[in-house]
């Protein structure tokens, strides 16, 4: 995952609200296998930490913002801190360590996750 390009998301632009912390937009597209990948393990790590959000678009139903943030694959990943502001992004399915240390960058120390 590499450092993002200081692009500022909100609700408004994703149609959903943003993570008290930190949001995962998961940039997908409807037959896109790694995509279903990239869900599971980014709602995995969403859930472990308290303020954290998962957004997952479909980049066919939201074209314009696929323009504005430059996709061009899927899954692309996008890790938004506090603000809105992009600070990590990531194309392809990231592994559960790729997707917990990208989140430790943007908001610091995690949070041991719960053991269920």
């Amino acid at each position: 995952m590499t450092a993002g390009r200081m692009t500022t998301l909100t609700s408004g632009d994703l149609g959903q609200p943003l993570g008290r912390r930190a949001t995962f937009v998961q940039l997908s597209s409807a037959f896109c296998l790694p995509c279903r990948a990239a869900r599971r393990v980014l709602e995995l790590v969403a859930g472990e930490q308290e303020g954290v959000a998962h957004i997952e678009l479909d980049v066919g139903e939201h074209l314009d913002l696929g323009e504005r943030l430059d996709v061009r694959s899927t899954p692309t990943v996008l890790v938004l801190d506090a603000d809105g502001v992009e600070r990590v992004r990531a194309t392809g399915a990231p592994t559960l360590a790729q997707a917990r240390a990208a989140l430790a960058r943007v908001i610091g120390g995690l949070e041991r996750p719960s053991s269920a």
